[in-house]
């Protein structure tokens, strides 16, 4: 008796000036999920973050300017899409996510009837400490999608995400350019994609003091809430890739 194949995997790592983390992340995502092919979007990094991960063997994405985040993980959907892979993992280039949650998560997406699987930090006390104007931005954000979803959702800027091949399709398609994270979530979930939340354990990204003041927070906060507003009123629609 023989094991069943591994689906077809995909982990895309978005990487903006990154040189010094991205081939300790390729080699950490590769030691827990040998049989995934890894893609790096090089953002239009001014640094050697392309070819550190081309060294460390991921295939590479450049592209030819900082498009930013939102786009930058719609081009590795698109790719996925594409080449017709079954599951995809979204973990960062700094190495905040642990890649010893992935084979969890992927666990979970295989057994629920979820179609994403979204890693939080909130759910349960793991220790992560984050700024306190993010924290509360992130809660108000969480309450305001919760009630758009109709379902509790605790982690809404997280991008620690493993996909199936519907909402693959989904994502090369909508995912959203501005906000991504929260914006993502009700762009999906009107799509009819099927979310959930698991816990999981991410380090702080260590990088000096904050630029975020309160001003900018509030600022950020009133332009999230009017995009995802203005999704609401997005016609959706999903064409099936063969």
């Amino acid at each position: 008796m023989t094991d069943s194949p591994s689906p077809k995997t995909l982990i895309i790592i978005p990487a903006l000036n990154e040189e010094e983390s991205v081939a300790r992340v390729i080699a950490s995502v590769r030691q827990q999920i040998p049989h995934a092919d890894v893609l790096v979007v090089n953002d239009g990094s001014s640094d050697a973050t392309g070819s550190r991960a081309e060294e460390a063997g991921a295939m590479v994405l450049h592209m030819p300017y900082n498009v930013g985040i939102g786009a930058s993980v719609q081009a590795g959907f698109q790719f996925a899409d594409k080449m017709g892979y079954d599951v995809v993992v979204r973990n960062d280039g700094d190495g905040q996510h642990d890649a010893a949650e992935i084979r969890r998560m992927l666990d979970v997406l295989a057994a629920s009837e979820a179609d994403i699987v979204i890693g939080s930090r909130y759910i349960e006390n793991r220790g992560y400490v984050g700024s306190p104007m993010r924290r509360i931005g992130s809660l108000i954000l969480a309450k305001l999608i919760s009630l758009i979803v109709k379902q509790r959702v605790t982690d809404p800027t997280s991008g620690f995400i493993v996909c199936n091949r519907h909402a693959i399709q989904a994502c090369a398609q909508l995912y959203p350019h501005d906000y991504p994270e929260p914006e993502s979530i009700v762009l999906m979930h009107r799509a009819g994609i099927r979310m959930r939340e698991m816990p999981v354990t991410m380090q702080p990204r260590i990088a000096g003091q904050s630029s975020i003041t309160a001003l900018r927070s509030i600022y950020y906060m009133i332009k999230v809430i009017l995009a995802i507003l203005v999704d609401l009123l997005r016609p959706i629609a999903i064409v099936p890739t063969p």
